[in-house]
């Protein structure tokens, strides 16, 4: 393969990688949105009832309607309950049991002080109740519930799960409402069951809130990957982003529904257990209604109460960890999966690997992940090496070939059935136009997974290095993209060294490519994450010795190749 026709395959290649994914693979739109009354059960109205005020009931069977107002007791005070355990920190809401804080104290909030909470300021307070009866609905968003134990729970690592129990009973009908939460102290998982007494299988709604909130130095960034995310259980995973997004019904049933931003996730899960949810376990659809939260939508998760008046179902309030999102199943781990669609069965099986070499060379070594980096891309080109030194071979090769035929090509050129002969000939005695190119594709997979990695990988988030604060985010000097440019050139003026020798063209492309690349990866990696241009850096400067012994190379098998201007 010519020189000119490596430089346009390795423009392409970085051109389709880096810049063209939006137009290659856009977004997926979200599907029509379906009026909201014009489905039943109609969902409740924006607007719901005064904290700790008494649900309004209606016909429920072995009961009478809820008495006027001045009848009915007096509204208790709110009681606020944390729940701590070393992973996170959750306070709930007596009033309908609602989440109104979820801390995650191993992990700070890069844009400004304190801890990442993923329930945002001025939300409402999220896993709030409703229960559709027939064409009613009782909202038990701010109904008083009792707590149990009512001073919260504080976990100790290795401790034993425990759990909080909230119980709501009318005052005058027999509805009774049981919500119980299990926290585990060593994971993000928190079980949840409960039972509805006193109607007739109504339609369980759980709000899951209006999103996570902003805990990232690059707030558009961090709004650009919020989505709202569900595992439908014939149409796969599906994810729309939030901004924007449309009121709408999505009909189940799915296996989960979750928010997810660039690094966190909260997600409601079927069933009790690790295992698939089966039946009736699978939640029933999602309602999307406009939100309190400024253009953001609000998401409610719908689950059927069976003849046994049970519920269950699991929550994740964490970092999206791959292999704890992985561990549960039900393929979690795809709530904000690493690469596009097309290329995920070939990126998979590289990612895990890339993930678990750089865990491991961090807790085996000791060592911060921006020297991992360091270490990682020295060992890189240590690998790669015998796929670059074999290429090198095959275009020294090739070069040798090339006078005969550009020879045999202008020879036979009015005679193309004798220059496909002497083409053939060619091929037999080992020339082949594509072995140069071969072994230096077979690293892209690795190259593209490692572009996911670091800009989406929960263990590099807030991680400095040198003078750069985050290595998931951009240099803020921009130092390290000058580099990888400078290191780009130095790479192309040693390839133009070892060719030297060879006719004006190809020193000619060899010149083109080294003006122009390193300015135009310049400008890709400028706004990319630092850790990604960091491996690059380490990487090309690690190739520079590689390369001057491959020049040397060349140079020794030099004479055995025609020159021709």
């Amino acid at each position: 393969m010519s020189t000119t026709l490596r430089f346009l395959l390795a423009m392409g290649l970085m051109l389709g990688v880096l810049v063209g994914t939006n137009l290659l693979f856009p977004p997926i739109a979200p599907e029509p949105a379906v009026p909201l009354d014009s489905i039943a059960p109609t969902t409740p109205p924006t607007v719901g009832p005064p904290p700790g005020a008494v649900p309004v009931i209606p016909e429920v069977p072995g009961g009478q309607p809820a008495a006027a107002s001045d009848t009915l007791p007096a509204v208790e005070a709110e009681q606020l309950v944390t729940v701590e355990s070393p992973l996170y920190r959750l306070q709930f809401s007596s009033y309908g049991a609602r989440l109104l804080a979820a801390d995650l104290p191993q992990f700070d909030a890069l844009n400004g002080d304190g801890v990442v909470d993923l329930v945002p300021i001025g939300a409402e307070g999220y896993l709030g109740q409703e229960l559709v009866v027939g064409s009613d609905t009782v909202d038990l968003s701010q109904a008083p519930f009792e707590v149990e134990p009512a001073d919260g729970l504080t976990m100790a690592e290795g401790g034993a799960p425990e759990s909080l129990r909230f119980v709501y009973q009318h005052p005058t009908s027999p509805l009774r409402f049981e919500v119980e939460y299990t926290f585990d102290p060593g994971l993000y998982v928190v079980g949840v069951d409960g039972r509805v007494d006193g109607v007739d299988r109504p339609l369980l709604l759980t709000n899951l809130g209006e999103g996570l909130a902003f805990a990232e130095a690059d707030s558009t960034n961090e709004a650009r990957m919020m989505a709202y995310v569900y595992n439908h259980l014939d149409e796969g995973i599906q994810s729309v982003p939030l901004l924007g997004a449309e009121p709408r019904i999505v009909e189940g049933p799915l296996i989960w529904a979750a928010f997810r931003n660039k690094f966190f996730v909260m997600a409601m899960l079927a069933g009790a257990s690790d295992q698939a949810a089966t039946g009736t376990d699978y939640l029933g659809g999602l309602i999307v209604r406009p939100g309190s939260l400024d253009q953001r939508p609000s998401i409610a998760a719908a689950q059927g109460i069976g003849t046994d008046r049970a519920f269950a179902y699991r929550l994740v309030l964490g970092p999206q960890d791959h292999a704890s999102l992985a561990s549960l199943g039900q393929d979690l781990e795809e709530v904000n999966p690493y690469g596009w669609r097309i290329f995920r069965p070939i990126i998979r099986p590289f990612v895990s690997i890339i993930l678990a070499i750089l865990v491991f060379l961090h807790t085996n070594l000791g060592i911060g992940y921006g020297w991992v980096l360091v270490v990682f891309g020295v060992a890189m080109r240590i690998v790669l090496f015998p796929l670059n030194h074999k290429a090198m071979k095959a275009q020294v090769k090739n070069m040798e070939f090339q006078p005969r035929l550009a020879e045999a090509q202008k020879k036979y050129k009015d005679n193309p059935t004798k220059m496909q002969e002497e083409v053939r000939k060619l091929y037999k005695e080992g020339f082949n136009p594509l072995a140069g190119c071969l072994p230096l594709l077979l690293p892209w997979p690795i190259l593209i997974a490692l572009f996911f990695v670091f800009q989406n990988t929960i263990e590099l988030r807030g991680v400095p290095f040198l003078w750069m604060p985050d290595l998931s985010t951009k240099d803020p000097l921009y130092i390290l993209p000058g580099l990888l440019a400078l290191s780009m050139f130095g790479m192309q003026w040693l390839s133009m060294r070892a060719v030297e020798h060879t006719n004006a063209q190809t020193q000619l492309q060899m010149k083109m490519m080294m003006w122009i690349l390193p300015p135009f990866m310049l400008l890709i990696f400028l706004n990319l994450a630092s850790g990604l241009n960091l491996y690059y850096v380490v990487s090309n400067i690690a190739t520079i010795p590689q390369q001057m012994w491959i020049m040397k190379q060349r140079k020794q098998l030099r004479a055995r190749i025609p020159t021709k201007a």
